[in-house]
Formats: structure tokens, C-alpha cells, sequence
């Protein structure tokens, strides 16, 4: 009996594995693509919310310590890091390591030609970190707040025009900064004439 039923077992024909195989790379074909767009929104966004986080926390700093505090960016190394001053005359003190975008990510807002609405009248990165002698520091983006968390020019008055931008070279994230310190974090849709949305 044990004998007639095992040859009577057979497996599966070439047909049918090419026919499975054939199917399996269809879906496949549409998946791969698929998961390299949210791979990519999800880096640059993770980057963004990153970024937007600091902007708060440099904020804190600077009010837990009586001081100023910045967010010093290095633009070309696409690295940033809090930095502390107890007043003008101090040098500044980093407050944290730097932390890096993704390899795929930049500071930059790429082909968008206008910022978001209520923020800044031309869109643009923070003004340049300046070194002790009060000189721009080249490839750099500050943005300093007051022991109040308002955000300040380098000469100490307030501002409302900062604002980061990063970009993957198909969407762009900014985040942007009210006159009373309030952090946004806005996006754009990858369309030719790109719009902002609140995040």
C-alpha cells in the first residue's frame, strides 16, 4: 500500500515553477520602487523632525542656562550641533556632539523659489555663524536665541526670518521660526511648482 501511494506523488512541473517565478518578479518589479520612495521619505523626514527637534532643544538650552544658544549647521559637511555662550563676550561652547543628515540628504531647499507663507519674504538658510572676530564663517547656518527663547540677529535683536532647509533632490523640508521663537516644520509636495504644507 505505502508503495502504490508514493508512486503516485509527483512534484511540480516547469510550467508551473516559471508560471510562480513570473509572478514573483511582477510583484517585485512593482515593489522595489515602491519601497525606495518611503525608504527615502522616511530618511528625509526622520532628518527634518531631527532638525526641528534641535531648533526646540538649543531654545531650552538657552533659557536653562541664562544665556545664548545656537544651532551652529555646517552646510557642506551636512552636519549640526548646539552650541552655548554664557554672554557677547564669551566664546561659544558646543553643548553636544554633531549630528549627521543621511548620506542622501543636504542642507538645501533645491529648486523651490519661494518660502513658506507668514515666514521669510525670500527663501533662504539661516544667516552665517560668525567666528570670535565677528566674521561669517563660510558654509555655515546659525540660529541663535536670547536666554528668553526668542530668536536674535547676530547683534542681538529679534528676528522672525530663520529658517533650515533640507532636501533629498525630490522633496524639501524647512524648518521655520516665528519672532516669538515658535518652530514649524513644513513640506513640499514633488510636483513642478512645488506648494508648502504644514507638518
Amino acid at each position: 500500500m505505502l508503495a502504490r501511494s508514493a508512486s503516485n506523488t509527483r512534484g511540480f512541473s516547469a510550467l508551473e515553477t516559471l508560471f510562480v517565478l513570473g509572478i514573483i518578479g511582477v510583484v517585485a518589479a512593482i515593489a522595489v520602487p515602491l519601497s525606495g520612495n518611503a525608504l527615502g521619505y522616511y530618511r528625509l523626514s526622520g532628518d527634518a523632525r531631527s532638525v526641528s527637534n534641535a531648533l526646540s532643544v538649543t531654545k531650552m538650552r538657552a533659557a536653562a542656562t541664562f544665556g545664548r544658544a545656537r544651532i551652529y549647521v555646517d552646510l557642506a559637511a551636512k552636519s549640526y550641533r548646539v552650541e552655548t555662550q554664557k554672554d557677547a563676550s564669551s566664546p561659544w561652547v558646543p553643548d553636544s556632539g554633531y549630528n549627521r543628515l543621511n548620506s542622501q540628504n543636504s542642507f538645501s531647499y533645491g529648486v523651490v523659489g519661494s518660502a513658506p507663507s507668514n515666514t521669510q519674504t525670500t527663501i533662504g538658510q539661516a544667516s552665517p555663524c560668525l567666528d570670535a572676530s565677528s566674521h561669517p564663517i563660510g558654509n555655515t547656518a546659525c540660529i541663535i536665541f536670547n536666554s528668553r527663547g526668542i530668536p536674535i540677529d547676530s547683534s542681538g535683536s529679534p528676528t522672525g526670518s530663520y529658517a533650515l532647509y533640507l532636501t533629498d533632490g525630490t522633496a524639501v523640508y524647512g524648518a521655520t521660526l516665528s519672532a516669538t521663537g515658535m518652530t514649524r516644520l513644513w513640506r513640499t509636495q514633488p510636483t513642478s511648482t512645488p506648494s508648502w504644507i504644514l507638518q
